[in-house]
């Protein structure tokens, strides 16, 4: 091919018209320099694009183009130094307010071109206007950013309103007269602290990306045993996770299994006399399947006893469906685990 070439274009100025013709066709500015770094000539995007005649670039120095704007310290240091050394320069940017042109950031990319029988060299020098990607860059950073300020805003709302809620259900707890309605109050109480506590280990866990689940439900559960179990109850709550993580959502859903099972486990596992009284919060992961499952080892569902699901057991079952996960229960003298389950991960449950 390259001596088709040689034989088509036996004439310097054939060879020349084709190179000016190719450079013209490149849509980005581009300079052809020589060894000194003066211009041999300019592409017409080059002339439109910085609003130049070629009476004002042809034979100039690169460095006294226009109001030497290509005069820049680390410029000479790549032209000068890092291309005859590597013979080429990627993405470096030059940003400059440009006469009739206005502030620009230009990325600028070399190469440089040797010749058979050491005739010299010659520098291609590419030019990509890239001010506008640049602000539409600053522009996202800037609406992220005001997102941020507004999500943190929200979730400090929402843990407020979280509070006063709570606080009004157990201010009428305290005045009703009907000792059923004041444990339904009381449990209405705990089900909006443990939303509460949810909301509050997202935030800490940095809510808009994966949540590591690990440190997530360790965090959730030193909560809820500050909140829900007095001191006088000897009761250990305990974390054994080996990592993985999820999506806030999920998490959400997660968090609120565990604080319903919790609370489950803390209303009927354990009498008042009932000491080394121990409940385990366990998550495995094996690729995209989990198993979630919280065990006691509190006094079980007596044999036989039927008795009606309850409001945790109706929403542990909704969120499992939410999570398409499968919910199971295991009961007997020694404790009880139930277990939230993903996918095909095997159905083995460790002891409390």
């Amino acid at each position: 091919m390259q001596a088709g070439l040689r034989e088509q274009f036996t004439a310097i100025s054939d060879a020349w018209a084709l190179a000016q013709g190719i450079v013209d066709t490149v849509r980005e500015p581009v300079l052809v320099l020589d060894e000194e770094l003066r211009v041999i000539t300019a592409s017409r995007s080059f002339y439109a694009a910085f609003r130049v005649g070629s009476d004002e670039t042809h034979g100039k120095l690169l460095y006294d183009l226009g109001d030497g704007q290509w005069d820049i310290p680390k410029l000479r240091v790549l032209l000068e130094k890092i291309i005859p050394e590597r013979g080429v320069m990627e993405d470096y940017e030059v940003e400059h307010d440009f006469p009739g042109v206005g502030h620009r950031i230009i990325c600028l990319n070399a190469r440089q071109v040797f010749y058979e029988g050491g005739a010299g060299t010659t520098i291609l020098l590419g030019m990509e206007d890239i001010t506008a990607r640049r602000r539409l860059e600053r522009e996202k950073d800037e609406l992220l950013g005001q997102k941020d300020v507004l999500l943190e805003e929200l979730q400090h709302r929402i843990a407020n309103s979280l509070q006063i809620i709570a606080s009004i259900i157990l201010m009428k707890a305290r005045t009703v007269k009907s000792e059923e309605t004041r444990l339904h109050l009381q449990d209405a109480h705990k089900r909006v602290m443990s939303v509460a506590a949810v909301q509050q280990q997202l935030h800490a866990a940095g809510a808009s990306g994966a949540i590591e689940v690990a440190p997530y439900l360790t965090r959730l559960c030193e909560t809820l045993a500050a909140s829900m179990i007095a001191d006088a109850r000897p009761i250990a709550l305990t974390v054994v996770s080996e990592g993985g993580s999820t999506g806030v959502r999920e998490a959400e859903s997660l968090g609120l299994i565990v604080t319903e099972l919790v609370m489950n486990a803390l209303k009927h596992a354990f009498p008042e006399d009932r000491t080394d009284c121990k409940i385990t919060v366990t998550y495995d992961v094996a690729g995209a399947n989990w198993m979630l499952s919280v065990a006691d080892n509190g006094i079980g569902k007596p044999a036989g006893a039927q008795g009606k699901s309850g409001l945790g057991t109706g929403i542990v079952k909704a969120l499992s469906q939410q999570l398409d996960a499968q919910v199971a229960t295991v009961t007997g003298p020694e404790g009880t685990s139930v277990s939230v389950t993903h996918a095909t991960f095997p159905k083995t449950v460790r002891a409390a």
